[in-house]
């Protein structure tokens, strides 16, 4: 029985980037494809379910922004945008419109393989199980339920769409209630980083997943709160 290999959309319009990630990818023995603009990447990742993409947010045409939102629509493939330096406001929409993750031009390759290996193991790790198996997975607070198996989150009896990881963020911070977590350790157990995670990366989705809940239920949202010089933590109501 032959090994299963990842499948990993890598798009920029600079070919000498696709060439340097589909080197480092398929040295690492993933399947590696390749889409030149927005366009391409929009027909390929519709076509097919990919493991991965990396997408490039500076394109001609329909940018990497565009991409991620049209492709949210109807797929949950963890997306890692690449973005020159100094964009940190197309970072931060990169999040808002459902990407995982980012990584900073120029970068080291090494970096980058990293980067895709802890996505990859964290979307294809078992799910966090519930403590309470009798509660069909379901975690139910004042304000606040998430029911695991349908990845679904309600706060104050309206369903909230979070991308896959400011779901990820919210399950794993309701896993241990009142329990505070360092934005490392965050990155670590949620994101899979050890070396090269920007502690950044904690803070957007945290701002994100409150604004999100707070549209719908301020007594949810207030619910995840900031330890200062420490952290987060998801707080039940007493």
């Amino acid at each position: 029985m032959s090994e299963w290999k990842a499948s990993i959309l890598v798009v920029d319009d600079e070919e000498r980037i696709r060439r340097l990630l589909r080197m480092y990818l398929e040295k690492e023995g993933y399947i590696v494809e390749e889409a030149e603009d927005g366009e391409r990447a929009l027909a390929a990742a519709l076509g097919r379910d990919f493991d991965l993409i990396l997408l490039d947010i500076m394109m001609p045409g329909i940018d990497g922004i565009e991409v991620c939102q049209r492709l949210r629509q109807s797929k949950a493939t963890p997306i890692i945008m690449l973005t020159a330096k100094g964009e940190e406001s197309n970072r931060v929409q990169g999040f808002e419109v459902g990407a995982d993750d980012y990584v900073v031009k120029p970068f080291s390759p090494r970096e980058v393989i990293y980067r895709v290996k802890a996505i990859l193991r964290r979307s294809s790790a078992t799910a966090f199980l519930s403590k309470d198996p009798s509660s069909s997975n379901n975690i139910v607070f004042p304000h606040l339920v998430i029911e695991h198996d349908a990845h679904r989150v309600t706060a104050g009896g309206r369903e909230v769409s979070l991308t896959p990881k400011e779901y990820e963020l919210l399950h794993y911070l309701a896993m241990s209630p009142d329990k505070v977590f360092s934005r490392e350790e965050l990155l670590k157990d949620v994101w899979n980083y050890e070396f090269f995670g920007d502690l950044r990366t904690v803070d957007t989705h945290v701002k994100r997943l409150r604004e999100k809940l707070n549209k719908v239920s301020p007594e949810a949202a207030a619910m995840i709160t900031t330890v200062w010089g420490v952290g987060y933590k998801l707080e039940v109501p007493k």
